[in-house]
């Protein structure tokens, strides 16, 4: 299974590992620690020493509530970064994004995936991905982060989101975008409960989509539960003291179909998931 990023390519065949890089003065878990774009760079490369295969570089925070960013100050914030990265790095550097805008920005200054947790929704956001020649990670989220929160609701959590991530993939292959420049993600605490959130990673290989007009490989997915408020809800821990409860999260959802985590702590989790890929023998 490739996903090709631009001018680089990963094999998921074996699991890859995102390493999150917020340069933001309000995300729920790092906010304000990498505002600074050298202390960002040294925690990116930090990463890829640690066996990241993405940098997922983030401008505004998608926390639930967080304030609304404008996209210049969401491009003053994560251009530099990207681009001092690219220039130290091979790695996939990804941008946490939903401004076309800063699609734009952010693969000229050597960007290879966009994450968008609207999942090219925007207007002009998915011309502008096709264009780009970077993959995508389409993410469901139900409502916008001001209000996903408040009330989430689903008849069928699954095969909603499921339906969600078809369509979306669907679209994306009408407008040019080839199979294997998607990934889908079913955007866990994105506008859902922890029940929610539990049939999701318990159903993860349901949600394996394959797009109209692509070959019968399904598409990869990715998952980011790093941290969140579902370790939180499970193990009554601060942001800080969740890493344990978190790579538990990703080795469960690796072994129920996921190819990508989206993760604070990189080294732990790529010495949990190269134990358990060891244990299991044959890669899918």
């Amino acid at each position: 299974m490739l996903l090709r990023c631009g001018r680089t390519t990963i094999n998921l065949a074996r699991p890859a590992v995102m390493g999150v890089l917020n340069v933001t003065p309000d995300s729920f878990s790092d906010g304000g620690r990498f505002l600074d774009a050298g202390a960002a760079v040294a925690q990116g490369l930090r990463m890829v020493e640690e066996g990241a295969a993405i940098i997922d570089v983030g401008g505004e925070s998608t926390r639930p509530g967080a304030a609304l960013v404008d996209a210049d100050e969401e491009i003053r914030r994560v251009v530099p970064v990207i681009e001092r990265l690219r220039a130290q790095t091979d790695v996939v550097i990804s941008v946490d994004t939903s401004k076309p805008q800063v699609m734009r920005a952010a693969a000229a200054a050597g960007a290879g995936l966009i994450n968008d947790v609207r999942a090219l929704s925007e207007e002009g956001a998915l011309e502008t991905a096709v264009d780009s020649g970077c993959a995508v990670c389409l993410v469901h989220m139900q409502g916008t982060p001001q209000n996903m929160q408040l009330a989430p609701h689903y008849d069928d959590v699954v095969n909603e989101v499921k339906a969600f991530l078809e369509d979306r993939a669907n679209r994306c292959r009408a407008a040019g975008l080839s199979a294997d420049r998607i990934v889908v993600d079913p955007g866990f605490g994105f506008g859902k409960t922890l029940d929610h959130n539990l049939r999701l990673l318990r159903h993860l290989r349901q949600l394996k989509i394959s797009p109209q007009g692509a070959s019968a490989a399904a598409l990869p997915i990715m998952v980011g539960l790093s941290r969140k408020s579902i370790v939180a809800r499970l193990i009554g821990r601060s942001a800080g003291e969740r890493v344990y409860g978190s790579i538990a999260l990703a080795v469960v959802a690796l072994l129920n179909g996921a190819r990508i985590v989206r993760v604070h702590d990189v080294a732990a989790t790529v010495d949990a998931l190269k134990t358990v890929v060891a244990v299991q023998g044959e890669e899918e």
